[in-house]
């Protein structure tokens, strides 16, 4: 393990932000990392009870939430979307933010619940029945069925169909169950429940769910003389109204204090958590005194119950009749540690097909194996899950590794050492975040092979094992970038796409937009491959031209085939090679592709890029042995010159309809017909390379004509995106990089080579919406929003009200083409 980032809070003289004790931090499926703070005032000696919500690529960039809690805030807890937080205080409130306009920088409260004056000790969301199980031992299969299986596993509550019922789970300190239940019309549904009869102060809790669609929580009274306590939940809703039903499971006693040598040495239990949320099978705890830990991993198995010679003698027991009963065996203890201050728990189902502990050597390193554990010296340990023997080992400033006794002494005299009060693992345990006592963030970065002398090729299939992860789940893959080397990006891309290949059809299609944006992330990391960058976004932009511009056709009776006014459009274009635009015209059923006049001139610029684009391409061409420029890629893509191909027929259609709608050209001759001279080049092109099994270089008589455009037609700039502003290309040499919270580094992604300086726009010139394509002016006015992840620009609020425009921007509302979430920009950025 080593350091990545560190950010700090600015000091100031009055106020101050500090750790909040109990601290507690929160790290969604999209990166973004949720923690809180106290702001002190000194002059009205008052606390303010914070939550700072920052994106890992821009941690600097933090929104700063006033809670509004009244006592200090002890749950944080994303949803499975990573779009909405849970937050619960010690006076028993719990409130749901959420994003406003889909801006991970903009939150609000919308709703909530609480048990006036009862501390809420454990919150969880209720589970939804998602559950894609990780085959690592299946790592090298070629179908992505095998390595990632969907789990049968029920939801918490159903909805009328089988839709899942959103809400949360909390219990509080005096050992009340209360769910809160999110119906469709907005208001929410709350009951309240003793988890048993007798009812007693729970110091510690934690939630996990059952295939079943059972809940399981685990409480504690915070003594490791009194049993850890087990009680199954269940939620239905009757008559309108919530039903919480409870029922007591087997409890069970630490080893530690069964120990006659142990017995008092441990008098407290300071972490119970459940090894996973859909795991309550297995149960991590922490038991401590002043100065040391000691750790337990246990287990809940089915035993057979041994039946007295007598009884047996009576009734035999035959085959599977033997009665059954459920028990606690711990799988595997520590030694004495140093004092446990957090723990982190690993988010990845993995699936072992022998949970005896015996790993494939091949995996047994594996990063989602791992969970954390932060010590007082500020050390932190990775240890495997189940036999808890330590993987990896980060010492902290502060923390000393071997040492002489009289550092040890001087270090107990100097104060408190600097440690994690609160940890959480990413969502494929390849970084760690922590927040130490003096409210200082750090990101760790967790080497895949532990530590461990693994080659080359194993550590680079773990990486792709988990961006495969990623592309089919859809989360975000940051923290898998932090551990991607300039020399890895190639063998990476290419591996990616092998691997995308392999699959079906229609699987192929679902996650086509999502391998580009990968690629593309990746691409960023290397100076070599940086041009690409430009090149795999423009793909993004053309297939979601694409998709809409085909969804405005429309067939011309209700009594149609099969194929839509789409389909048919790409299967003539494919089938007719002709050179002549209008020929290839000729073919197609115009009718279906009349629109009103106010639609076809709303769509003007998004025509003007196809129509700039295919100027670009073809002009370019003749260059194509130059230094890789963006739009190199395209030279080769049959596929993409294709689609170019089909909406150049498009657009001639309705340039018919209504002439101000097709793309502007400044050509020398007034008489040329610039769009049939781009269509015959562009198909020569495409013909050379539509097999991509035999491509054909492009004769020179196509670069000739190639070579004549710039004297033909104004060759225009294309507004490519702006480098990105993030932290990841920061981080690829080793070095620690020091931020401060409030306050941008200024820097720039990556070193710009020389022959990429044409595309970028010097302070000044004009800005442009990226996904509007529309000028915004050298210092915009509109307040703007930036993606997260590609850096792309896009006004807030639409200047055009048509309903194609709101359609294209409807595509946008929630995430980036990239998928990267939206960030607000102050005017200032610009």
């Amino acid at each position: 393990m080593d350091l990545a980032y560190i950010c700090e809070w600015e000091k100031r003289p009055k106020s101050n932000h500090c750790p909040s004790i109990p601290l507690v931090c929160a790290w969604s499926c999209r990166n973004l990392i949720a923690f809180t703070t106290d702001l002190k005032n000194e002059e009205e000696k008052d606390l303010t009870h914070m939550v700072h919500i920052i994106d890992t690529e821009h941690p600097w960039d933090v929104y700063s939430i006033n809670s509004g809690h009244a006592e200090i805030i002890t749950c944080l807890e994303w949803d499975q979307s990573g779009s909405r937080l849970l937050s619960a205080d010690a006076d028993g409130h719990i409130k749901c933010w959420s994003m406003t306009d889909h801006l991970a920088n903009s939150w609000e409260n919308t709703v909530g619940s609480m048990v006036e004056g009862d501390p809420v000790v454990a919150l969880s969301w209720l589970h939804n029945g998602v559950k894609l199980a990780l085959h690592v031992e299946k790592s090298g299969a070629s179908n992505f069925g095998e390595k990632f299986s969907r789990v049968k596993f029920s939801p918490s509550l159903t909805l009328f169909g089988g839709k899942p019922m959103e809400g949360w789970i909390a219990v509080t300190i005096s050992g009340l169950v209360t769910v809160s239940l999110l119906k469709p019309n907005g208001q929410v549904l709350t009951s309240t429940e003793s988890l048993c009869r007798l009812r007693c102060r729970v110091a510690l809790a934690d939630i996990a769910f059952t295939g079943g669609g059972n809940i399981v929580v685990a409480t504690s009274d915070g003594s490791s003389t009194s049993p850890v306590q087990f009680y199954k939940v269940c939620v239905s809703v009757v008559n309108e109204k919530c039903k919480i039903d409870t029922e007591i499971l087997p409890s069970l006693f630490m080893r530690c204090t069964t120990d006659p040598a142990r017995k008092d040495k441990y008098p407290a239990i300071t972490h119970l958590k459940f090894l996973a949320r859909d795991m309550s099978e297995q149960v991590l705890l922490c038991a401590s005194n002043q100065n040391t830990s000691i750790v337990e991993c246990w287990s809940l198995r089915k035993e057979g119950l041994p039946v007295n010679n007598i009884f047996q003698q009576i009734s035999p027991v035959v085959g599977d009749k033997q009665p059954m009963i459920l028990k606690w065996r711990i799988l595997s203890a520590t030694n004495d540690l140093d004092r446990v201050s957090a723990v982190a728990l690993p988010k990845l189902p993995i699936s072992l097909t022998n949970t005896d502990l015996k790993v494939a050597n091949d995996t047994k390193f594996f990063p989602g194996l791992g969970l954390a554990l932060a010590f007082h010296d500020g050390s932190v340990h990775i240890v495997h899950r189940l036999s808890l023997q330590t993987m990896a080992v980060f010492y902290g400033s502060s923390s000393q590794r071997p040492v002489d006794e009289q550092t040890i002494k001087r270090q107990r005299t100097a104060g408190p050492l600097v440690h994690f009060k609160a940890m959480q693992l990413s969502w494929t345990s390849l970084a760690l975040v922590g927040i130490d006592n003096h409210g200082k963030l750090s990101m760790l970065r967790i080497i895949p092979s532990m530590g461990h002398a693994l080659d080359m090729n194993m550590s680079l299939r773990h990486l792709l094992f988990l961006l495969e992860y990623c592309m089919v789940t859809g989360y975000d893959w940051w923290d898998i970038l932090l551990h991607v080397q300039p020399s890895m990006v190639q063998n990476l891309v290419e591996k990616l796409h092998e691997e995308y290949m392999r699959q079906n059809a229609a699987l192929q299609q679902v996650l086509s937009t999502r391998i580009v944006a990968m690629k593309a992330s990746l691409c960023k990391l290397s100076s070599s491959t940086v041009a690409r960058v430009c090149d795999y976004h423009a793909k993004l932009f053309l297939i979601a031209i694409s998709c809409t511009l085909k969804s405005l056709l429309r067939p011309h009776f209700l009594n149609t085939p099969d194929k839509s006014p789409g389909d048919r459009l790409t299967e003539i274009c494919s089938k007719i090679t002709d050179i002549d635009i209008d020929k290839v015209m000729i073919n197609l059923k115009t009718e279906e592709f009349v629109l009103e006049m106010t639609t076809l001139q709303s769509l003007q610029q998004l025509i003007q890029w196809v129509g700039d684009f295919v100027l670009y391409l073809l002009a370019s061409l003749p260059n194509q042995g130059s230094p890789v420029r963006p739009g190199h890629s395209f030279l080769r893509d049959g596929a993409a010159l294709g689609m170019l191909r089909e909406l150049m027929v498009v657009i001639r259609i309705w340039g018919l309809l209504k002439p101000s709608c097709l793309p502007v050209y400044t050509a020398t001759s007034d008489t040329q017909d610039s769009m049939s001279l781009l269509f015959r080049l562009l198909t020569k092109l495409w013909l050379c390379c539509r097999d991509e099994n035999h491509p054909t270089e492009p004769d020179d008589t196509l670069i000739d004509e190639c070579c004549l455009l710039p004297s033909q037609l104004l060759i225009p700039n294309i507004d490519w995106l702006p480098i990105n502003d993030g932290i990841i290309s920061k981080l690829q040499n080793k070095q620690l990089v020091r931020l401060q919270f409030g306050k941008a580094p200024g820097l720039i992604g990556y070193t710009v080579s020389s022959q990429f300086d044409a595309f970028v726009r010097a302070p000044g010139q004009p800005k442009i919406d990226h996904l509007r394509r529309l000028h915004l002016g050298a210092y915009p006015t509109e307040e703007c929003k930036s993606c997260t992840r590609c850096g792309c620009v896009t006004m807030l609020k639409s200047p055009n009200k048509t309903t194609a425009v709101k359609q294209w921007e409807q595509r946008w509302i929630k995430n980036c083409l990239c998928g990267g979430l939206w960030r607000r920009m102050p005017l200032s950025y610009f």
